[in-house]
Parts: structure tokens; sequence; C-alpha cells
């Protein structure tokens, strides 16, 4: 997936995009899921381990990445220099640098950093991340629903937090296993 725009346009630079569009895609709809209608209070859900990140503060960091992911691509890395904020901003903020990363790589504009570093790092941290809030989630007693993602309507370019309704969601959220069962968790 190595990209060399630098010097113009290189055979395959339109399918690189298009997959890390995609990828964004998917964060959007996934991350979508996992802060649209978080209980009150959600952000600044403390867990027992000291150093875990709040929700809050994960969401914070999400918004980071892609902050930094953008400055990668544009060739001038930068670490955003940001302080918490409320709940809702941190959505719209993380949602906005998502679409603004998505938008430089959807222009004609050189990509300045390797796709599959993008890829390595800020994104799929980021979706990790995402993880970690639909964990916070259940354990706050507001679980997101599961959902078979391989046939959810993801498309290229839709990277707000306002996404498709989900093709095959689960009915209901599945209860906590019993220790030793032998069965996950979600």
């Amino acid at each position: 997936m190595t990209d060399d725009r630098a010097g113009g346009p290189a055979a395959g630079n339109h399918e690189i995009n298009v997959s890390l569009r995609h990828c964004l895609a998917t964060l959007a709809y996934r991350a979508g899921k996992a802060v649209r209608d978080a209980p009150p209070g959600f952000s600044e859900l403390h867990l027992t381990e000291p150093t875990a990140m709040t929700p809050g503060r994960i969401l914070e960091h999400m918004g980071d990445l892609m902050e930094w992911a953008l400055s990668m691509a544009q060739g001038r890395e930068t670490w955003p220099k940001g302080t918490p904020r409320a709940w809702d901003v941190e959505v719209e903020r993380f949602f906005g640098a998502l679409a603004a990363f998505d938008a430089y790589l959807a222009s004609p504009a050189p990509l300045q950093a390797p796709a599959e570093r993008l890829f390595q790092g800020p994104i799929a941290d980021a979706l990790t991340h995402v993880g970690q809030l639909a964990t916070r989630r259940r354990m706050a007693g507001a679980p997101v629903r599961g959902e078979n993602y391989f046939v959810a309507d993801i498309a290229v370019g839709r990277v707000g937090l306002e996404q498709a309704p989900p093709v095959r969601e689960s009915a209901v959220v599945p209860p906590k296993n019993p220790a030793g069962s032998g069965g996950t968790d979600g």
C-alpha cells in the first residue's frame, strides 16, 4: 500500500485512498455506535485500575489521533495540545477531525506519509479505543448492541456521527456469561 503521490499520481493511489477512506468510514460507523446515546456521567466513568482512562479521555485521545493523522498525511506532523472538554464537544471534535482527514484523502493533494503507517498507527489505535468505549458502555449499564459488521452499510465518505441504520443488529444485548462457562462476554 505504499503511496508516492508526492511526485505526482502513481498507479494504485486511488485504490489506496479508497481503502484508507473505507477504514475511516468503518471507524466512524463503529465509533458512532459507541458514543451515541451515552448515559449521563459516562464521560467520567472511572475503573478500579487507577491509570485507566475515562471514556471522556479516550474520546479526546481519539480526536487527537485523527488530527495527528491528518497532519502526517499533509507532511506537517504535529500532536494536538488540547484540554479535555464536555462529552458532546469531544464527540463533535472527533467526527470533525475524522471528516477533515477523509476530505484530505478524497482530494488530489499528495499523501505525505505512508498509507500503511497511517493505518497501523492512528487509525488502528482509534479502532482499539472504540472497543474500549464499548466495553465501558457495558460496565456503565448501557451496552452497545452487537451487530454483524460484515453486512453493515458502511460507505466511503460517510464519516459523521449519523450513520445508516444497522442491517443485522442483535435484538438484545447478550448477558455476561458466568465465570467458567467457556463463552465470551462480548
